[in-house]
């Protein structure tokens, strides 16, 4: 094996890497260690985009099953408890993941906050926690066009021991990234328990929903009449399509990041579940206690055409109703940072900005704010999760709505996947855009947020919108 050229600072042992790699290049070649996570920036955006973690063969892995999940459950207990026993200093002038603890927090684990009623079917029982304890990161500082293989020698907390066991992790995965690529074949068809009865589409003949259009105009007018009542000022509905898997979890990851790149992408491999996501959102992030949330809602489809999308952003940003919907989640965030961060701290720097993506144009917004001095990245999950983005407001009485008009579990949909540094820095996403494979199918939800004058029809037309370059990627 060649001799990997290594350096030793903060008690990582790192290495550059030839500028060549690609994210999803990398991540064909360590996919076969468990628990394979890509945190990736595939649309490179002006103040987004800039990094790219991947990492696999976690040192500890921690789960928790959506049924063990309750009121009096601490998700994050043992989290913090890791946290704080492996806490590290960042190598100055490297991206600022240089491991630590990452991976799932799904969106059913809003029972570990609120007293949520369980939904009717949860089929495919995605965990309500996945997390694992990464001690090698391969990072990827797409500015500079430069990437690094980082190693902390976690769980040895001896010096020497802690070094030498750092360094046999790094080389293992260099020798990992150069050697011949394995072709991956993860498409499984398990024994699965009855599934909530579903609607074919016509428009697409292998494809099918947990609502039939009429169904889903009857549960957005549901929601429309809970507003009028004065139970909540806004609240999202989803729809989940299934599809049969047709081929591997990476190969859908390849095809989404190519038709729907995106700021906030991701693929995550819990074992018999995998998480392909094309987000385009971020939920939370901490940088040296600054915290930022950038809520999103309002919604367009982009056409080819420049001056058509000119004329649709310039519609999009005067809209009434979709200006109204985002307001309302930057009030709720706000208030939801209020709990954790510093008095007078909290800031909107962007209100209603658009923003253009692969296939469409979002509103979106961005609320900061600073962590009070006794607080952790761990305590503002507590505060803020799930994001009102993809709840509505006021977000308890919109989760037991979502709860009443949805019978599925959204699972991982709607929930976050992202990474807590071992020096408390922190980024996740929200997992809208996003596919999750499991027992042979391709889960697809789409929704939106739903208002006094929301239409139904015009809501329904809005989820095949944001599903169309979903459905794109299942397609060889």
């Amino acid at each position: 094996m060649k001799t990997v050229p290594l350096e030793f600072s903060c008690d990582i042992v790192w290495t550059e890497l030839d500028s060549c790699w690609s994210p999803a290049d990398a991540l064909r070649q360590v996919a076969r260690l468990p628990h394979a996570l890509l945190l990736e920036s595939s649309l490179r955006m002006t103040n987004l985009g800039r990094y790219s973690f991947l990492m696999a063969d976690p040192v500890q892995w921690f789960e928790v099953p959506v049924a063990a999940v309750n009121q009096q459950s601490d998700l994050f207990k043992p989290l913090e408890d890791v946290a704080r026993a492996f806490q590290q200093q960042t190598v100055e002038g490297l991206p600022p993941f240089q491991g630590g603890i990452a991976g799932l927090i799904s969106y059913d684990a809003n029972r570990a906050f609120e007293n949520i009623p369980s939904p009717t079917y949860n089929e495919f029982r995605t965990p309500a926690i996945a997390f694992g304890v990464y001690d090698v990161v391969l990072a990827f500082d797409h500015v500079a066009n430069r990437s690094f293989l980082l190693s902390n020698g976690f769980p040895e907390t001896d010096t020497e021991n802690r070094k030498k066991l750092a360094i046999e992790r790094l080389e293992f995965f260099w020798e990992l990234l150069h050697n011949e690529p394995v072709e991956h074949d993860d498409v499984e068809f398990l024994q699965q328990p009855e599934i909530c009865p579903q609607h074919t589409i016509e428009r697409l003949v292998d494809v099918s929903s947990n609502f039939s259009e009429p169904q889903y105009l009857e549960a957005v007018q549901k929601a429309i009449e809970y507003i009028h009542a004065g139970d909540v000022f806004q609240v999202n509905i989803a729809q989940r399509l299934l599809r049969r898997q047709q081929f591997s979890s990476l190969q859908l990851y390849q095809n989404l990041r190519q038709r729907n790149a995106a700021p906030f992408s991701a693929y995550f491999d819990l074992d018999r579940t995998q998480i392909v996501s094309a987000s385009p959102e971020r939920f939370v992030s901490v940088l040296d206690g600054f915290v930022e949330t950038r809520p999103i809602k309002g919604t367009r489809r982009r056409t080819r055409y420049p001056e058509v999308d000119l004329n649709t952003s310039i519609q999009l940003q005067t809209s009434e109703k979709d200006r109204a919907e985002n307001i309302m989640i930057v009030d709720l965030m706000r208030n939801d940072l209020s709990r954790v961060c510093t008095d007078h701290s909290i800031q909107v720097r962007d209100l209603c900005k658009v923003e253009a993506y692969e296939s469409v144009l979002h509103l979106v917004s961005s609320i900061t704010g600073e962590l009070q001095p006794n607080k952790t990245v761990f305590d503002l999950l507590r505060a803020s999760f799930p994001g009102g983005s993809i709840t509505g407001a006021p977000k308890v009485r919109a989760m037991e709505i979502i709860a009443e008009l949805e019978p599925v579990a959204r699972g991982a949909y709607c929930g976050s996947l992202g990474y807590i540094g071992f020096n408390g820095n922190a980024d996740f996403n929200i997992l809208i855009r996003t596919i999750t494979v499991a027992n042979g199918w391709w889960q697809i939800p789409v929704g939106g947020g739903i208002v006094a004058d929301s239409n139904p029809t015009s809501e329904y037309d809005e989820t095949w919108t944001k599903a169309a370059s979903l459905l794109r990627a299942t397609q060889k």
